[in-house]
């Protein structure tokens, strides 16, 4: 939420932004009337009250006197009331601009591509390029059933439309999935991993500028002021609410893996196949808290962290940022992070945004002289829902001549299994599966050299390969 007094000294940039993103701006002239009606009443409330104490004197002085007082008590009486009827407006006024104020969005950065939709976003980089195939290559809600990794009529029976069941080595890929993205952020880009709640209370959704805009995108538990989260972002940002922060304590760089729940109200009809929308997925966020004046520096270094998830795992993307008209309702600035599919279109796989000038007043501050900013960096970085890793993994690997990779995550340590000959992608359904030996598996791993495993996927595997050493799936007995 912008500060009133912000708002109030920067109007014109205030303007500028709701223009900018496409907004009407009408609301901004009823706020700036509502706001001097309320500085009006305050000023009549403060002037009535003093002319209300000179009374109290005055009649104290003409009842001393023995003098008739009535009149003027009568005057004051009205007064009292006329004061009570002002002070009740103004309260109702600074609610309503509380609650405005609440709708604003964030003023984009200086740097923001100006435009009105996602068309206008500006391509910064790219990494790597998309697979050509000599066949057209099967879409993961056909390959992921006929693999017996995923099934969504399964799902849809448990639970309804847009949720997901995996299982087998679908389930084992998603779990090692996550696993090595919180390794590598803690073990190489030094953040704490954090394992918050996945139910939040509206105080934490108004600090994330969820509530009270997006309601109705969230789920709420019935009859109590709970609500599933939609990010890990906003248990993550509110764990230093109401606390004041060191400045030197700064930056602060968490990553927290959890299930995310979205009602996607508005959303029918949109990329309702497969796994691309879902009621339910399952991400590793980033949270930053920085100093002000290092926070765009910061989101760079965020974006590229995030970057590293997928060259390690070999697969093309590009960066973009994203324009007025498409950025979102709390960000300031925000890169998508999108997939180069082989389909030609293009999947966001993660979102890295700057806060900027957003300050609900609950969450961390600095403690004086410095300005008090907060700066939450969230980056997605999961692969269902809006972020598609496994489905890629999935439609990339499953060439005629190529193999499957399936990684499987036990104790922290990473194996594998191959899938030989996937004939799928070719459209037969007789895939057979085979297990093959740990050296065997470690051969055919270092031989594909269009399947870049990463360097610590595969010095894991190495590690967990090494002669004479048992991992602890095959130690425990585990299949």
């Amino acid at each position: 939420m912008l500060e009133l007094a912000y708002v109030r000294e920067h109007l014109e940039r205030v303007k500028k932004s709701f223009r900018d993103r496409g907004l009407g701006g009408a609301e901004l002239d009823e706020f700036v009337a509502r706001d001097q009606e309320r500085r009006d009443a305050i000023t009549q409330v403060e002037t009535l009250k003093a002319e209300r104490n000179r009374a109290s004197g005055e009649i104290g002085r003409l009842k001393k006197e023995g003098q008739d007082a009535s009149a003027l008590m009568a005057q004051m009486k009205e007064t009292s009331a006329r004061i009570k009827q002002l002070d009740k407006r103004a309260a109702e006024l600074d609610q309503e601009m509380k609650d405005f104020l609440l709708t604003v969005p964030n003023l984009p950065h200086q740097s923001v591509p100006v435009g009105r939709s996602a068309a206008d976003n500006a391509e910064v980089r790219r990494w790597g390029e998309p697979p050509k195939f000599d066949f057209e290559p099967k879409a993961h809600w056909d390959l992921g059933p006929a693999l017996g990794i995923l099934d969504l009529e399964r799902a849809s029976k448990i639970a309804g439309a847009r949720f997901a069941l995996y299982s087998g080595l679908g389930a084992r890929l998603e779990r090692a999935l996550a696993n090595f993205m919180l390794d590598l952020h803690t073990r190489k880009h030094g953040y704490t991993e954090v394992l918050p709640p996945f139910i939040v209370n509206s105080t934490s959704l108004v600090g994330t500028a969820q509530l009270p805009k997006f309601a109705a995108d969230l789920f709420k538990l019935e009859g109590t002021d709970y609500w599933l989260i939609p990010t890990a972002e906003v248990p993550v940002t509110n764990m230093f609410r109401d606390e004041t922060l060191d400045a030197d304590q700064l930056p602060l760089k968490l990553v927290a893996w959890t299930p995310c729940f979205r009602s996607e109200a508005g959303s029918y009809g949109k990329e309702t196949r497969g796994i691309v929308r879902q009621h339910q997925f399952q991400k590793v966020e980033l949270v930053k808290f920085v100093r002000p004046e290092q926070s765009y520096e910061e989101l760079e270094s965020l974006t590229r962290e995030a970057e590293t998830i997928l060259q390690q795992l070999g697969l093309p993307y590009r960066v973009v940022a994203l324009s007025t008209g498409d950025l979102g309702f709390a960000a300031a600035k925000t890169y998508d992070i999108q997939l180069l599919e082989p389909t030609d279109l293009d999947a966001m796989v993660a979102k890295a945004k700057a806060a900027g000038r957003t300050r609900p007043t609950q969450l961390p501050i600095l403690p004086p002289p410095t300005p008090y900013f907060a700066h939450p960096y969230p980056l997605q970085a999961n692969f269902t829902g809006r972020v598609r890793e496994r489905t890629m993994l999935t439609e990339w690997w499953s060439k005629d001549d190529r193999p499957v990779l399936a990684v499987v995550a036990f104790g922290g340590i990473l194996e594998s299994r191959i899938a030989i000959r996937s004939r799928l992608a070719c459209g037969e359904a007789d895939f057979n599966m085979r297990d093959l030996s740990e050296q065997t598996v470690a051969h055919n791993i270092h031989g594909m050299t269009k399947l870049r495993v990463g360097a610590l996927l595969r010095a894991d595997l190495e590690d967990a390969l090494q002669p004479g050493r048992q991992s602890p799936a095959h130690a425990s007995g585990a299949e």
